[in-house]
């Protein structure tokens, strides 16, 4: 199966599903986000994490195909590559986020605002403290030269810097908003682990074993690939909430607040 026949039968499909599906919602159903999820137009904060995630994953995915933490079969892409990697991962990226952004909108027009109870600023400093120091295990693990745990504790290492920025800044936003953001990661990310072993099966791409702890789920899918989709879908759905959470506008310089607010077309609240 090449890089292209994968991304067209199990990612473009249901995108463009999920893309219909939202087309329809907001042109013919007049369906719209929540209020307190409009603080930004939703086509731009989903326009701004596909230029976050080409342009932080990148440097990242660079280094592991050079090292040969994970490889593809030149056989099956075509051969067109941006650095080491095959522009049929950076166009994985981009369709990823999309795929997982939408889903998340079109889950937030369904469900019912959550109560307006009190936030709880305390998760927010408890659950960035626990994060980074899981990241400061990983980054440990990283140097001290654990060859089986180089692709973990590198995704750890890569990823949780900004999840925990995010926790920081809004935990107890996300908490509020607990409902969207667990329906939007978990079937993401379980669905994107099951394709993306069937992609492992038919070798379009490879882990290489060696570096890696070789704990795989269902006998086929490793587990740092699942842990990968786990923590890309994360940034995605906490991302995605916060930026467009009314509430997280109070915590944002004035400047930028007024800025949010031209682009959206509403005058900022005093």
């Amino acid at each position: 199966m090449t890089y292209f026949g994968f991304l067209a039968k199990f990612v473009v499909i249901p995108l463009a599903l999920v893309g219909g599906l939202t087309l329809y919602d907001v042109a013919y159903r007049k369906k719209t986000l929540p209020a307190r999820l409009s603080g930004l137009p939703a086509w731009i904060a989903l326009a701004a994490h596909v230029v976050v995630a080409l342009v932080y994953t990148t440097p990242w995915d660079n280094y592991l195909v050079a090292t040969r933490v994970w490889w593809y079969d030149p056989q099956l892409v075509t051969g067109i590559t941006i650095g080491w990697v095959p522009i049929e991962e950076y166009t994985f990226f981009v369709l990823q986020t999309l795929l997982a952004g939408l889903w998340m909108l079109w889950l937030a027009r369904r469900l019912p605002p959550p109560p307006e109870a009190p936030l709880r600023p305390r998760l927010r400093w408890v659950s960035a403290s626990v994060t980074g120091l899981v990241w400061l295990a990983s980054v440990v693990g990283l140097l001290s030269g654990w060859k089986p745990g180089v692709y973990l504790t590198i995704q750890l290492a890569w990823a949780l810097p900004p999840i925990i920025f995010q926790l920081a800044f809004g935990a107890d936003i996300l908490w509020r908003y607990r409902g969207v953001v667990l329906l939007a990661l978990v079937p993401a990310t379980l669905y994107l682990g099951a394709v993306d072993a069937v992609a492992i099966d038919a070798g379009t791409w490879t882990i290489d074993p060696a570096q890696s702890l070789e704990i795989y789920l269902g006998g086929v899918l490793p587990l740092e690939e699942f842990t990968f989709f786990l923590v890309t879908n994360i940034l995605i759905a906490f991302g995605m909430t916060l930026v467009l959470a009314r509430e997280s506008q109070e915590r944002t310089p004035k400047g930028l607040q007024e800025l949010i607010a031209r682009i959206s077309g509403v005058r900022s609240r005093e």
